[in-house]
């Protein structure tokens, strides 16, 4: 699980229980199929960071919690970059009134699920999402 990185970009944010987590990551991606986790990459940022990497790469000019980059090349191993923003985990979190440990590992499994294949543009593929999301978040031992 070396291969589960976490990075911060214009923020001072860490993680806590960063293998606990690796481990959950590790742990979902096989449930969903998948034989490796190739290179796997979380940057937590601010909202401009995110914003800036959200027009350059998206041509969207909308805050955003999270954008996630595809990298797998095998069809059976999980790579790519996921991208969150600090900010909007703690905006949301106070929103739902939610702990923003749980909106942070929601967010997540959210970007893990992506790259799982699961898509939310569509209201039937968000609710599908969110459930597989609620699912992997109960299956947390933390």
């Amino acid at each position: 699980m070396k291969n589960i990185n976490f990075f911060a970009e214009d923020t001072d944010f860490k993680p806590k229980e960063k293998q606990k987590i690796r481990q959950w990551i590790a742990d979902t991606i096989k449930s969903e199929g998948f034989k490796r986790v190739g290179e796997l990459n979380f940057i937590f940022s601010s909202d401009a960071y995110l914003l800036e990497i959200n027009k350059q790469y998206l041509n969207h000019d909308t805050f955003t919690d999270i954008v996630t980059f595809d990298s797998s090349e095998e069809e059976d191993t999980i790579a790519g970059d996921i991208f969150i923003s600090i900010e909007r985990i703690q905006d949301n979190a106070e929103k739902f009134k939610v702990a923003e440990r749980d909106e942070l590992h929601r967010v997540v499994i959210h970007g893990v699920l992506h790259l799982c294949g699961y898509h939310d543009k569509k209201a039937e593929d968000k609710k599908r999402m969110t459930e597989k999301e609620d699912e992997y978040l109960s299956k947390r031992t933390f």
